[in-house]
């Protein structure tokens, strides 16, 4: 293939050189493509430049541009601050103010400096000032000005900034680029797409999301490039889903008779009908003949591990292995505990991996998975080590998916003949997600939950009211039930004041029966957290206090009553998570959020969500609206290129005219070859496919 002009490495660019190119490499800017697609984190427009002399409002966030004329580190009482002051064009002064991170930020000022500040203003006496905020360092002159009065600001660290690499330097290095090899950059998108959706061309976007000359240009250069980001996606994600339908999968017999049991007799309810339909859509994929590569998705408590269960059996009948694997160490001894309750009356013999088993039990499991023996294998990550032989594998079954990274999926399914794999999350998916990161996959939503399940209520107090909190535990004790209390840390830190699992151990201790305490967290060996869970739920432990370690997979019917301290500490989905550790019995449950009334808009609005509804699916919606997609999921989780200028849910009405576009031009030329999509498939095969090798595999 030809030299590439996107592809050229950036090292003999004017202004980099071989020590910048190394540092650039290490965060992930190799290519002429990496360097242009290196977006502004902000920009700087000199017309909307505050002066100090006309502040007025405290609060109010402003930009200074201003010259340093001191630099000052200050004692105090319990700590340092670094004091700047700056002086701007009409000689106004204010004061700059950190008090954390001290000795690095105080690297990065001199006298002299010209540097832009952005921040909320704070007024004492006469005098006006900024704490924590951010900064860029200015030029006089420049490429940047001669396009406009919009100057771009880039994303930095410290290592770049320890080789000179300045969002002056940026503009600097990318001003070249475009001047020297602008007229070369390919056209990437097809003719008809970028005039069907109105699209700026691509290369005036490059450079207009770098220098643009009026805001109006630069929402159309954001706009094209966010259109192309998702666009290709779109394309990874088709092809991903056509390379692996071309595949041979393992055909299984159908149902046997152990399936007929488990699903009549050993099963001590009735299965819903959602749960019903999940069943036959994967016993249909399943018997396809193509591998099946399905996400099963559902609320907390809606029986997803059941119909897992049920998929493994169908393996097992056909005389083929599965695997379920969890996440954690607590979640897989009790899926392996599960396991065995309801298949070794099948016959179906089930065995444990997991990290710190005794040498002779690890070897004898290990031979056993490897002579088909075992039939079925619970475990975390230590099932991905190479010495873990199946005999046939044929379905991997992924609980909480996206805490497993794209590599360990496909590594995991490396170790079969294109098994099945049936992927689970308790999070259910936004649809805007949805489209963006598992379009290549089978969705099957359970909707329904188990009949007899009563809503959990769920009650936002103050830290006044820590008296109610307690009483309401203490009421369901009294009656026989059991209760969690969750902290956000193990122990007390000295850079942190939140109350802590082992405190509120030795609290519960006091007020409530010192035998009916357990204490749990991450720290413990496996030994330890196994036995405290088996008390617990054996009934013996009453309170379970515990870290996030009991965040997913702990079923306890009798626990009807879960605290969670410091509550805004938590992500929604986090939160969600935690309540469904209650609420799977019989009984009213009760989940209580203690929540630090000091908040950001966002930490209210996010408790306020919770306590309103425990539909997950509402909640993964505010979730993402709240936080976003990386926050919620993370692309590199998924093993998918991260969104580098796109956001979701945002441009959620971007991502439907992309993926539109996709499916149009995938219709029209399914193995892009037409000559019109020659420029777009070289683009495409050099930058999506060759780095997602990773990605095409787990499937």
């Amino acid at each position: 293939m030809a030299k590439y002009v996107l592809a050229e490495p950036i090292q003999y660019l004017k202004g980099v050189g071989p020590a910048r190119a190394d540092v650039l490499a290490q965060s992930g800017i190799k290519s002429y493509r990496d360097l242009l697609h290196y977006y502004p984190r902000r920009y700087l427009d000199h017309s909307s430049v505050s002066r100090v002399i006309h502040l007025q409002t405290e609060g109010e966030t402003v930009t200074i541009i201003g010259t340093v004329r001191s630099v000052e580190v200050v004692a105090g009482r319990n700590r340092q601050r670094l004091e700047v002051l700056i002086r701007d064009d009409w000689n106004g002064h204010l004061k700059l103010i950190w008090f954390k991170g001290v000795k690095w930020i105080q690297k990065a000022f001199a006298p002299g400096y010209r540097i832009a500040f952005t921040g909320e203003v704070s007024r004492f006496g006469r005098s006006w000032s900024m704490v924590h905020p951010d900064f860029d360092r200015l030029d006089e002159g420049g490429p940047q000005l001669s396009t406009g009065r919009i100057m771009a600001l880039y994303p930095g660290s410290a290592r770049l900034q320890g080789v000179g690499l300045s969002s002056r330097s940026f503009r600097n290095i990318i001003y070249q680029l475009i001047k020297t090899r602008g007229l070369e950059f390919p056209h990437v998108l097809p003719e008809w797409v970028q005039q069907r959706y109105r699209l700026l061309d691509g290369r005036v976007a490059l450079r207009a999301i770098h220098f643009p000359r009026s805001h109006e240009e630069l929402e159309q250069a954001r706009y094209r490039l966010k259109f192309e980001e998702l666009f290709f996606l779109q394309l990874l994600l088709r092809y991903t889903k056509k390379k692996r339908a071309e595949r041979t999968g393992i055909r299984l017999n159908g149902p046997g008779v152990r399936y007929r049991q488990f699903i009549n007799e050993v099963l001590p309810f009735e299965l819903t009908q959602g749960q019903n339909d999940a069943l036959e859509t994967i016993e249909q994929d399943m018997l396809s003949g193509y591998p099946m590569y399905r996400m099963l998705q559902g609320d907390v408590g809606c029986g997803k591990t059941v119909v897992a269960v049920a998929a493994l059996i169908l393996v097992v009948d056909s005389r083929f292995q599965g695997v379920f694997m969890a996440p954690t160490e607590v979640l897989a001894e009790q899926q392996y505990a599960s396991l065995c309750k309801y298949l070794e009356p099948l016959g179906i013999r089930v065995g444990l991996l997991i990290g710190g088993q005794r040498k002779r039990v690890r070897e004898q499991t290990l031979a056993e998975i490897a002579s088909g023996q075992i039939n079925i294998v619970a475990g975390t990550h230590a099932v991905f080590q190479e010495q873990v032989k199946f005999r046939n594998l044929a379905l991997a079954v992924v609980d909480e998916q996206h805490r497993f990274g794209v590599e360990q999926r496909a590594s995991l399914v490396a170790k079969g003949e294109n098994p099945h794999v049936l992927l689970m999350s308790a999070t259910p998916i936004p649809r805007s997600l949805s489209l963006t990161m598992y379009g290549d996959l089978s969705m099957t939503t359970i909707r329904d939950l188990p009949k007899g399940r009563k809503r959990i209520i769920t009650k936002l107090l103050r830290e006044s009211r820590r008296v109610q909190m307690e009483a309401i535990v203490l009421e369901q004790l009294r009656q026989g039930r059991q209760a969690y209390i969750v902290y956000p840390q193990v122990d007390e830190s000295e850079k942190s004041d939140l109350k802590n699992a082992e405190a509120g151990f030795l609290a519960w201790r006091q007020l409530y029966q010192e035998d009916k305490v357990g204490l749990v967290h991450g720290r413990m060996k496996g030994q330890e957290k196994e036995a405290v869970m088996a008390r617990f739920k054996s009934g013996e432990v009453q309170i379970l206090v515990a870290t996030t370690v009991i965040e997913v997979g702990v079923d306890a019917p009798e626990a009807t009553v879960i605290v969670i301290e410091h509550a805004e500490r938590f992500g929604l989905s986090q939160l969600h998570q935690l309540r469904g550790r209650v609420g799977r019995g019989r009984h009213q449950s009760y989940c209580i959020l203690m929540a630090e009334w000091r908040q950001s808009r966002e930490s209210k609005e996010r408790l306020n969500v919770i306590e309103r509804t425990t539909d997950g699916f509402e909640i993964s919606e505010a979730d993402l609206r709240l936080r976003g997609a990386g926050d919620l999921f993370g692309t590199r989780q998924s093993g998918l290129p991260e969104l580098r200028i796109a956001e979701i849910p945002e441009d959620a009405p971007t991502l439907e005219k992309a993926q539109e576009a996709a499916k149009e031009l995938w219709e029209q030329d399914p193995e892009l070859a037409l000559p019109q999509h020659q420029a777009m498939y070289t683009y495409f095969e050099t930058f999506i496919l060759a780095r997602m090798e990773g990605y095409a595999r787990t499937g």
